[in-house]
């Protein structure tokens, strides 16, 4: 349940996996003991590789455990665990990136690895997604903010629409940086009973392409930030 909603955004908008979006949001809307989500999200040919590579780093079974998929798209311990030779072959073995990038950029992706970088989501939209996806639009690093995923406090909510301040990573005079604070308006998208449908001002929430996800904490909020700043540091090396 926890990583279909951070799933459903893209998906949505046809960025990310499959053809699924209304199976997905009935799926999300029928609850959480509905067991057909793993089946649907075993189908995303990037997001699920990186599950199981994070799983089968600390040794869980369950590449869809709570901590391994706040791992990948929020950040946490279990991303350290992870060791460049495994993350290096996992990118040339399973989602055969040299297919989809010059021999240059494999240089420079290899260096990124020698360097630190983890299989945090960030880090896959900020220096590669631009490389392997098939959506001209993502080809422009202005529209790859929204496909981070960004923490946000409320400060209202208004039915579906929420009012959130955050800092989100932007496109300036050819580099990445992190947006001063700002207001960004989001709108709920899926119509179930968890926690996402009783928010309150003050809250911390994360979001993915303007879709509310879950309730964070302060501390997931910090590790979010930490980890899409190093990526957004690996990015500005060779944009």
């Amino acid at each position: 349940m926890r990583c279909s909603r951070y799933s459903f955004g893209p998906n949505r908008l046809h960025y990310c996996g499959p053809d699924v979006n209304a199976e997905l949001q009935a799926e999300i809307e029928a609850g959480a003991t509905n067991p057909n989500l793993a089946g649907i999200l075993r189908e995303f040919k990037t997001l699920f590789p990186y599950l199981k590579l994070i799983a089968e780093a600390n040794n869980i079974i369950d590449p869809f455990d709570a901590s391994v998929v706040e791992a990948y798209w929020l950040g946490n311990e279990l991303l350290e665990r992870v060791e460049k030779r495994y993350l290096y072959d996992f990118l040339i073995t399973d989602l055969e990136i040299r297919k989809k990038i010059n021999s240059r950029e494999l240089d420079w992706l290899e260096n990124k690895i020698k360097a630190g970088a983890l299989p945090h989501h960030s880090f896959h939209v900020l220096n590669l997604w631009r490389q392997t996806s098939d959506k001209a639009e993502s080809q422009h690093p202005e529209n790859l903010s929204e496909c981070c995923v960004n923490a946000g406090k409320i400060i209202s909510v208004n039915g579906p629409e929420i009012t959130v301040t955050t800092e989100m990573p932007i496109y300036l005079d050819g580099k990445f940086e992190l947006s001063q604070v700002q207001e960004k308006k989001l709108s709920r998208k899926l119509e179930a009973e968890y926690d996402i449908e009783q928010l309150q001002p003050g809250q911390l929430i994360s979001f993915h392409w303007g879709v509310p996800c879950e309730v964070i904490t302060k501390k997931q909020a910090t590790n979010l930030k930490k980890y899409t700043l190093q990526n957004i540091k690996f990015a500005n090396q060779t944009i």
